[in-house]
């Protein structure tokens, strides 16, 4: 089993964050729906907050995290632009956000299976917490649709 470092899951955490707050911010100039731009904006803290938690962990822990990759950002904003401009309805951006938080909790997950003997308490609870969230996000998506 290739078991992971408390490095890696923060920089998992991370990672998983600052893709969610990059899709939001590329999304929400695209939405119209008032709700939809509501649920947006809330999740936007709820990642920028997860983001800042897992930054400040790493610090403790002298770990490096470093942001996505360019390619990565600009592939998204593409495809997130694309998709909004051929469709920009509720049910549509609820789609591709839940979509988006499966994909989060899948990797989320994986991490959290190849750590559980070897990452810190705080660790561990930051991953739940993540975890925990993009759950409750993808519910909310799938209540929009």
């Amino acid at each position: 089993m290739n078991e992971k470092s408390n490095q890696e899951v923060l920089a998992e955490i991370y990672r998983n964050a600052q893709l969610a707050l990059t899709s939001i911010a590329d999304i929400l100039p695209e939405v119209d729906d008032t709700e939809v731009k509501k649920e947006l904006c809330a999740q936007h803290e709820g990642y920028e907050e997860i983001s800042g938690k897992a930054a400040a962990l790493a610090r403790r822990f002298d770990s490096e995290i470093k942001e996505p990759g360019v390619i990565k950002k600009a592939m998204m904003w593409s495809g997130i632009k694309m998709n909004t401009m051929a469709d920009n309805s509720r049910s549509h951006i609820a789609e591709m956000m839940a979509q988006g938080t499966v994909m989060g909790i899948t990797a989320l997950k994986a991490s959290q299976t190849d750590s559980e003997t070897t990452v810190s308490p705080e660790v561990d609870e930051l991953l739940k917490e993540m975890i925990r969230m993009e759950e409750k996000y993808e519910r909310n998506w799938k209540a929009l649709l």
